[in-house]
């Protein structure tokens, strides 16, 4: 599907995040001394980045109004458990990749409002 040009750098952004959050938690959970290795608290928030990418792409490709609305719900939640587990974790690189993904998500929050109000005559 393709998507307007608005639209693209807010993906591209909300997409960065979860790549970034998840290399970064999966780095933590694996490297001795970060103080996380193999808690499943950086599992976690790698597994929660996953989605985070997942719900991007979801994101991209919904016309609905609710359904888009659902994921942009879904996917703020996912940004705020993200950012507040990672700070948690002590992981505050991932805490300001998902501030990122919260503007990504806004540009396309303001893409989506502006397409579906319409001038009424």
């Amino acid at each position: 599907m393709l998507q307007s040009q608005t639209s693209r750098p807010g993906s591209l952004l909300l997409l960065l995040a979860a790549v970034i959050g998840f290399v970064v938690a999966l780095y933590a959970w694996m490297t001795p001394l970060t103080g996380v290795t193999g808690t499943i608290g950086a599992l976690g928030v790698a597994i929660a980045s996953a989605i985070l990418a997942l719900l991007t792409f979801l994101l991209r490709g919904v016309s609905g109004r609710g359904a888009r609305t659902t994921l942009i719900i879904l996917t703020l939640l996912v940004l705020f458990g993200t950012a507040f587990a990672a700070a948690l974790l002590h992981q505050y690189i991932i805490t300001a990749a998902m501030v990122i993904g919260l503007v990504g998500l806004i540009m396309l929050n303001k893409k989506s409002a502006s397409h579906n109000h319409r001038v009424r005559a």
